[in-house]
């Protein structure tokens, strides 16, 4: 089996050059990487994670933990995972992903994990994920803002969600709806508080009166009702109980499908009847929808790829100046299901 020596001697470069074109802690020449790389090829070299860890006391490997349930991971996730995965390769870095199912966290599993930090997705309040690896002192970021008593402060990526909702009402406000029915995140979930907090500031500044039955919660991801989240709640509110909504907010595609579903069954129209706009979309979908939907553009791979950096930061990988709570921008993109009125 080739060694990391033969390939240096093959592409005449020394040890210490082989190792940073596999782990690009450092940059190497184009030539340089190209000789490396056909040398290792000629040699059926594979770089060594086991034994790279023994010499650095590292495992060289981080986790990933996303909240789950019985579905498939959304678009947004998917792109998240695509970031990381990427830029931890960049690193020399593997991931390994974490199911453990969210707010379920029955043993330190997460903690005893082989692994040098980790990322933690979605947080809820007093997420024991965090509380986890806090206790062990396992480096961490979470993406999404942290709410928990034994932690006073974490390195966190994240979008300006409390921006987002006033934005998101001051769009729809700005286009004649003052009927805006809001469906929000999980409960639990930090992202929800800060979105929650933010839409009644933002009924509050245009003097709108917050209805309660105008604010809803996805259920929780083991619930039977998760996957259908946004329909019934349409339907009670606009079909059952009558009330006037002129415009919804969804949390995600697949609430705003079910929504949408909800009032083409009441045999009201998009966007004629009622507006749509989706805050964590599929944008490579969202114009394929009729009409096409209107939603932000929350950048879930940069998220990713800035999770990972600010953690190689944390791990002595990366150097430079970092800030230990990143904000990464959003934009709204205009489609068609959401109207002046």
């Amino acid at each position: 089996m080739a060694k990391i020596d033969d390939v240096a001697r093959l592409a005449g470069v020394s040890k210490g050059t082989v190792s940073n074109v596999f782990s690009q802690k450092r940059p190497a020449s184009k030539t340089v990487t190209e000789r490396v790389l056909k040398a290792s090829r000629e040699l059926n070299y594979v770089p060594n994670h086991i034994a790279r860890s023994l010499v650095t006391k590292k495992t060289m490997a981080i986790g990933l933990t996303i909240p789950h349930g019985n579905f498939f991971f959304s678009a947004f996730h998917n792109q998240f995972i695509n970031g990381v995965v990427l830029e931890a390769s960049r690193f020399g870095y593997r991931v390994l992903l974490d199911m453990l199912p969210a707010q379920e966290v029955k043993t330190p599993s997460l903690a005893s994990y082989p692994i040098d930090g980790a990322i933690v997705l979605g947080p809820t309040e007093e997420d024991e994920r965090i509380n986890l690896l806090h206790q062990n002192g396992i480096p961490f970021v979470t993406v999404g803002k942290i709410f928990n008593s034994q932690v006073e402060s974490a390195p966190t990526v994240n979008n300006d969600n409390a921006r987002i909702l006033h934005d998101i009402c001051d769009y729809l406000i700005g286009k004649g709806h003052a009927n805006i029915m809001f469906l929000n995140a999980n409960e639990r979930m930090t992202v929800s508080i800060e979105r929650k907090t933010a839409f009644f500031e933002a009924l509050a500044k245009h003097r709108i009166a917050l209805r309660e039955h105008m604010l809803h919660y996805k259920p929780s991801v083991h619930s039977e009702d998760y996957l259908n989240y946004g329909y019934e709640e349409t339907r009670r509110v606009i079909g059952e109980m009558g009330e006037r909504v002129t415009a919804i907010i969804a949390d995600d595609d697949r609430t705003a499908f079910s929504a949408m579903n909800a009032i083409k069954d009441i045999g009201l129209r998009i966007p004629e009847d009622i507006s749509l706009f989706v805050i964590c979309g599929d944008l490579s979908m969202m114009h394929r929808t009729a009409p096409p939907l209107t939603g932000m553009d929350l950048q879930p791979s940069e998220l990713g790829v800035q999770s990972v950096r600010l953690l190689m930061h944390k791990l002595g990988a990366c150097e430079g100046d970092y800030q230990d709570n990143m904000v990464i921008s959003s934009t709204i993109v205009e489609g068609d299901s959401c109207s002046t009125i």
